[in-house]
C-alpha cells in the first residue's frame, strides 16, 4: 500500500513521529504537503474530501481510511509495517507508551507557549520562563525516569523487548529534548543511560541513518515543537 501523510511544511512537529516509522519500515508514502503545499491540508480540513474529518494534522490516508492523531496513526501502522509485536497486550502497551510520549510533547510545547498557541513567544516570555523551569526541574525527570524504567523492563534495548515504533518515537523525543534543552539534558544524562543508548542505536539503523542524512529530515527550528531558547534552558 502507498500511504499519504499530511503534515505542515517547514517543521518536523508531530508528523515526524509518523514519518520516522514510515522511513524505518521502507514504506511507500507521499509527503503530501511537501509536494503540493499546505493548501492540500487546508482543503482536507475544510471538508473537501469524503470520509472522516480530521481536526488537525498529522493525518494519514491509507486506502479509503483517513486516520488522525499521532498515536492512532502509529497504532494502525504498527502491524502492517512490522513495528509492533503481534500480541494484543503488547499492541495496547505500545499505544499507552505512545500516548505518554504525546503527553510530554504537549508539555514541551507549552513550555514556550504557556498562555496561547496563537500568541508569539515574545508575548509570553515571562510565563514561559516559569513554565520551562517547572518542566526542567519536575516534569522532565519524572517522564524520562519512567521511560528509562520502561527500557530496563524491556531488556535494556527496547521498550517492548523488540524493535517497535515506540523506540523510534523515543529517539525523536530525545533528539528534540537535546536540541531544546541541551544543558538540562546534559545535567540528567547520567540518570538516562538506556535512553541515550537507544537514541544512538536508532540513529544508526540503515534506513534511519539514510533519512537523517537526506533533505527529507528537516532541521529542528524555532517554529516547531522543540525550540531552543537559551533563556528557557538550565542557567549556563
Amino acid at each position: 500500500m502507498r500511504y499519504e501523510l499530511y503534515y505542515w511544511t517547514g517543521i518536523q512537529g508531530r508528523g515526524e513521529f509518523v514519518r520516522l516509522a514510515l522511513e524505518d519500515a521502507g514504506a511507500d508514502y507521499d509527503d503530501v504537503a511537501r509536494e503540493q503545499g499546505d493548501d492540500a491540508i487546508v482543503r482536507f480540513l475544510d471538508g473537501a474530501h469524503d470520509g472522516a474529518l480530521p481536526f488537525a494534522p498529522p493525518f494519514l490516508k491509507a486506502g479509503r481510511l483517513v486516520i488522525a492523531q499521532t498515536a492512532t496513526i502509529l497504532h494502525h501502522l504498527g502491524p502492517p509495517l512490522g513495528l509492533v509485536p503481534d500480541s494484543e497486550s503488547r499492541r495496547l502497551y505500545a499505544n499507552q507508551l505512545q500516548l505518554t510520549i504525546g503527553d510530554l510533547v504537549a508539555e514541551v510545547h507549552d513550555s514556550h507557549h504557556p498562555i496561547a498557541g496563537g500568541l508569539y513567544y515574545e508575548d509570553q516570555r515571562v510565563e514561559a520562563g516559569r513554565r520551562a523551569a517547572d518542566l526542567r526541574e519536575t516534569r522532565l525527570p519524572k517522564f524520562l525516569d519512567y521511560f528509562e524504567q520502561v527500557l530496563e523492563r524491556g531488556g535494556g534495548r527496547h521498550a517492548l523487548h523488540e524493535h517497535s515504533y515506540v523506540d523510534l518515537s523515543l529517539f525523536q523525543l530525545m533528539a528534540g529534548l537535546d536540541y531544546a534543552f541541551p544543558r538540562a539534558m546534559q545535567r540528567m544524562a547520567r540518570e538516562l543511560p538506556l535512553l541515550h543508548a537507544l537514541k544512538q542505536r536508532i540513529a544508526e539503523r540503515p534506513r534511519i541513518a539514510a533519512y537523517l542524512a537526506s533533505p527529507r529530515r528537516l532541521a529542528f527550528n524555532e517554529s516547531g515543537i522543540f525550540r531552543h531558547y537559551p533563556e528557557l534552558d538550565d542557567p549556563a
